[in-house]
């Protein structure tokens, strides 16, 4: 750093300035200083500065190894903000979402020095894990259903189930029958209530959930089953994978879409619009998500020690309407 004050003609004090970004440097001083650092090639010690400040300007997040279109956008949103606002990221994924896999992930990031972490919590016992995170770490859940006990950003899946249900119930479907994720997690359980609160708020026959895995092979043995009952005309899927599953089902059984069944999904996915039909959906920002995760995790590291976390952020979804959907014949 004396270096290039002494190349810049200016103090180490304004090089430091400069390097982070104060506001009280003139234009001139800031690009002489910035041309005297490529010109020595210099570059921040962050080891320094870690022993320094007692930060490492690194956060943690534990990942759910899993190609799930969720869990995987949610990791590469949370990722990509916490870039973009000049962090170094150290990930632990999990392959097990049970207790003591997330402690151990909990435990490697801790001692990797992290100064907060943020793990998608698409079950329980993430969340659970986190509450024996060290004192004073800062932690924010992503995903779940809101009662960690910490901070957590999540999506409205009631909200999205109760807008794909309302709208195949607005197209004038009698009722509208659920190709379900699986019960244990809790999105899936939160889709299937604002499923049956949709229809029995509608007056409408609540008919048996038929649950799986988040994958288009699960949707697929769904949709076969659904398939075979000519009184289905609308399906709403879990996930978009799900809703894939049905709708080749549904080919196969001879039963038209949307003709003779509307199907809808929940994710909106890059490749749903090349679905055939293209899928009608509820759409998912995880790029927001990971947005909002970072700025709630970095309030709370700014608070003073003892005081009350951020209260948790919910994420508005909101749907896609394609081609996938339409009134019932007749």
């Amino acid at each position: 750093m004396r270096d290039v004050a002494k190349l810049a003609g200016v103090s180490h004090q304004t090089v430091s300035r400069v390097i982070n970004e104060h506001p009280n440097v003139r234009a001139e001083t800031r690009e002489r200083v910035l041309a005297a650092m490529r010109s020595l090639n210099y570059r921040r010690n962050l080891a320094a500065r870690t022993l320094a400040t007692r930060e490492s300007h690194t956060l943690g997040i534990v990942g759910f190894e899993t190609t799930l279109f969720g869990p995987e956008s949610m990791l590469y949103g949370i990722e990509s903000a916490a870039r973009a606002a000049g962090y170094l990221v150290s990930v632990a994924t999990v392959r097990d979402l049970s207790h003591r896999p997330v402690l151990e992930a909990v435990d490697r990031l801790v001692q990797h020095g992290v100064d907060g972490i943020i793990a998608i919590a698409p079950k329980p016992a993430v969340t659970t894990a986190l509450t024996h995170a060290p004192a004073g770490m800062a932690c924010v859940a992503v995903g779940g259903d809101g009662q960690a006990g910490f901070p957590t950003v999540r999506v409205d899946n009631t909200a999205g189930a109760r807008l794909a249900t309302r709208h195949l119930l607005d197209l004038g479907h009698a009722t509208v029958h659920h190709a379900a994720g699986p019960l244990d997690w809790p999105e899936a359980q939160a889709r299937v209530d604002g499923w049956r609160e949709t229809l029995y708020a509608a007056g409408a026959v609540v008919p048996p959930v038929t649950a799986g895995w988040w994958d288009a092979a699960a949707g697929y043995e769904q949709g076969r089953r659904l398939a075979a009952d000519p009184a289905v005309t609308a399906v709403f899927c879990a996930n978009d994978r799900i809703a894939l599953g049905v709708l080749r089902a549904m080919h196969e059984s001879g039963r038209r879409v949307p003709e003779e069944v509307s199907v809808v999904g929940f994710d909106d996915m890059p490749d749903s619009g090349y679905f055939l039909p293209p899928l009608t959906t509820v759409h998912q920002d995880f790029a927001e998500l990971g947005r909002r995760a970072l700025a709630l995790l970095l309030r709370h590291l700014d608070l003073p020690d003892g005081d009350t976390p951020p209260d948790g952020v919910v994420v508005a979804p909101r749907l896609v309407p394609r081609t996938s959907a339409a009134a019932p014949a007749g």
